[in-house]
């Protein structure tokens, strides 16, 4: 019995210490790591710009009687001078229309190729305030790629944060994405690609099947869709899928 007992034990140290060292070695690996102070400045400045919007505020309120006096005088004055400037952009948007006959459309820009990159290579940085951590981005969603950390999805329906469409990020429950269920709607996440930082906020998340093809589609307004296997703690090949949409509220130039 007592032998029973001590290999019981001993066998169960061993797995302890074992997936110990795996968690350590997956950690140490998986392309993430905690925020620094020097990542969050975008968030200290959108607190200092709130600051000093309040003064403003209150500066306005007071400034508007004193205001609201001289526009009540000049306000006959203006109409008369906005009628005349009136007449004439009527006349020149006129002229212009003669002159060409497609009117003032733009054309779109072609769309870029991004050629410049291939897989695997680094991109730019994922960041996640409420989980306290960042990743780093790589091209590509190829099984070597996701091994390095969080892959953007290229695709004919999805673009890097830049084009504003659908960028779609993926990356392995047990390593980079493994509290992504801790997320929830509201929680702000942050790309930084190329000089400029873009911020989403969380407005959708759902658990779907591991084939399903509408996940990925294109989208008219810029979003941001993450995606990983579902159930986390799922032994072997996952069945479903889990996934976080957000929409792109602000960009920061870096």
């Amino acid at each position: 019995m007592r032998k029973a007992a001590a290999t019981f034990l001993l066998t169960a140290g061993l797995a302890f210490a074992g997936w110990n060292g795996y968690t350590w070695a997956t950690e140490s690996s998986s392309g993430r790591e905690s925020l620094s102070e020097s990542d969050v400045f975008v968030q200290e400045e959108e607190l200092a710009r709130e600051e000093v919007s309040d003064v403003e505020d209150d500066t306005n309120e007071s400034g508007n009687n004193a205001e609201n006096g001289y526009n009540h005088a000049n306000m006959n004055n203006e109409n008369n001078t906005n009628a005349a400037d009136s007449s004439q952009e009527e006349n020149r948007a006129d002229n212009e229309n003669n002159a060409d006959p497609q009117g003032a459309e733009n054309e779109e820009p072609e769309p870029r190729s991004y050629d410049e990159y291939e897989n695997g290579d680094d991109i730019g940085w994922l960041m996640i305030p409420e989980l306290d951590m960042k990743y780093p981005i790589y091209w590509g969603t190829d099984d070597e790629t996701l091994d390095q950390g969080v892959g953007y999805h290229e695709g004919d329906f999805t673009t890097p944060p830049d084009g504003l469409r659908h960028t779609v990020l993926s990356g392995h429950r047990d390593t980079v994405f493994r509290e992504l269920g801790d997320l929830e709607d509201g929680d702000k996440m942050y790309i930084q690609f190329e000089g400029v930082q873009y911020e989403y906020e969380i407005d959708k998340t759902w658990i779907t099947d591991a084939e399903d093809r509408s996940v990925i589609v294109d989208k008219d307004e810029p979003t941001l869709t993450l995606t990983t296997c579902y159930p986390f703690t799922f032994i072997g090949p996952a069945p479903d899928r889990y996934i976080i949409e957000a929409p792109l509220t602000d960009t920061t130039e870096l």
